[in-house]
Parts: structure tokens; C-alpha cells; sequence
């Protein structure tokens, strides 16, 4: 791993990026004397002093005492887990004590990236209760093939429409996805359509707008139509 992606996730533990230099070079030597620290990181020392403290404050370092005062580092695995833990907590709290939304079904929310749309497909899958219909590439599907298995075990409606991706309990229609198309509907509720092709341009539409679930079921029943009449038509 590079130290840019070293100081990188360290950062998201709440560490500046002079406090994760520091905290990265007390790792490698050792307990160091701030005047140490400021040697061999070339960082002056009043700022030296000034993230050590708060170094010391974050719980990924602590003092000891003897002719100097050193800083000692915490273990790495020891700061990671106690941050996770307190984060959780906060998390918690913040969950019980949000303001409750407004529920508005009729709108449509544009999401772009494909990390957020994929963090949309997982909350909708989480938050199935009846039924899904999802097209999709084969790849992608992969992706979420136990929450897919797991929605089957629990006696869900599962209805893929792909090409190569199989799933003992669901409904299965052979046909190839155009290149990163993408549609998902739950529960006869809300829908995900657009595109996904691992790239910043991928971009998705949510809604729970009654008149475009109906239009987006419809086109899917029409498509699965058209895959049983061409499927006909090879059997005859």
C-alpha cells in the first residue's frame, strides 16, 4: 500500500493529514520525543507539540514520563477498533434521536456515481418486503447474489431478467442486458432504472412516483412477454 492511501484511511479515523504523518512515524520508530518527531518529519515543532496533544486526545497516542517526555503510539489495530466503537455508539444515538422524514413518495431523485447507486440497490434489497424484479447484467448481479438468495429463502417473489446468473428460487428469464442497463423495482413501490458501467458518468433515477412504477412494471412485464414469445417461437 502507498502512504498516500496509508494517510488517506487513516484520515477517515479523524486524523488530520499532519496527524497521520506523525501518527505514521511514531508507528515506524517508536516512542519519540516531539523534538524527534519534528527531526524526522521536518514539521515544526510547535505544530509537532500541537498534534501530538491531540494525537494523544484521539486515543492513537499517549505520554510517558522519564528525563524527556515521549509519545508512544497506540497499537494500530487497538485505535482503529476504539474509533469504530465510539462511532457506532454515536451512530446509534444519532438514529434514535433524528428528526423523522416526511415521507414523500412522489418525487424522483437523481443519483449519480457508482458507489451511491449501489448503496441505493443494497438499502432497497435490505428494505424488500413482498417483491422484486430486477434487469441486470450477470456481473452485476454477482454482487448481491446472497442478499438476492437470502430474500428467497424468506419466501420473496425474485424475478431476474439477465443473461448467464442463475438463483435456485427465482424466476429466471435468459435474455442479454443492453450494456450497464439497469432497472429494479420493490415491492411494487419504488424503482431504480438507469446505468451502470463502473464509471463517474453512471447515473440512476428513484422514485416511488405510483404512475412511473406502473409505467416501469409495465415495460418490464412486456419485455419478459416478448423473451417467452421469442422462446416459443425456438421450441417450435
Amino acid at each position: 500500500m502507498s502512504d498516500t492511501i496509508f494517510y488517506d484511511n487513516l484520515k477517515a479515523f479523524g486524523l488530520t493529514g499532519q496527524e497521520a504523518l506523525i501518527y505514521a512515524t511514531l508507528l515506524a520508530h517508536g516512542a519519540m520525543t516531539g523534538y524527534e518527531v519534528a527531526k524526522e518529519t521536518g514539521i515544526s515543532r510547535s505544530n509537532v507539540y500541537g498534534s501530538l496533544s491531540s494525537l494523544a486526545d484521539k486515543g492513537a497516542a499517549y505520554t510517558s514520563e522519564g528525563d524527556a517526555k515521549r509519545y508512544v503510539p497506540e497499537d494500530i489495530r487497538v485505535f482503529t477498533c476504539n474509533v469504530l466503537k465510539d462511532l457506532n455508539k454515536k451512530a446509534e444515538i444519532l438514529i434514535e434521536n433524528a428528526p423523522k422524514p416526511v415521507v414523500n413518495s412522489e418525487g424522483f431523485i437523481t443519483i449519480n456515481g457508482t458507489s451511491h447507486i449501489k448503496n441505493k440497490i443494497d438499502e432497497m434489497l435490505d428494505k424488500c418486503e413482498l417483491r422484486l424484479y430486477v434487469l441486470a447484467e450477470a456481473s452485476l448481479l454477482s454482487e448481491y447474489k446472497k442478499k438476492l438468495e437470502r430474500l428467497v429463502s424468506r419466501d420473496k417473489k425474485v424475478v431476474i431478467i439477465s443473461e448467464g446468473f442463475e438463483l435456485e428460487g427465482a424466476t429466471t428469464y435468459e435474455t442479454p442486458p443492453k450494456k450497464g442497463e439497469f432497472r429494479l423495482i420493490t415491492d411494487s413501490s419504488f424503482v431504480l432504472t438507469g446505468s451502470i458501467n463502473g464509471n463517474d458518468s453512471d447515473k440512476c433515477l428513484y422514485s416511488g412516483q405510483n404512475d412511473f412504477v406502473l409505467i416501469m412494471k409495465e415495460a418490464l412485464r412486456n419485455k419478459i412477454i416478448l423473451i417467452q414469445h421469442n422462446l416459443k417461437e425456438e421450441i417450435e
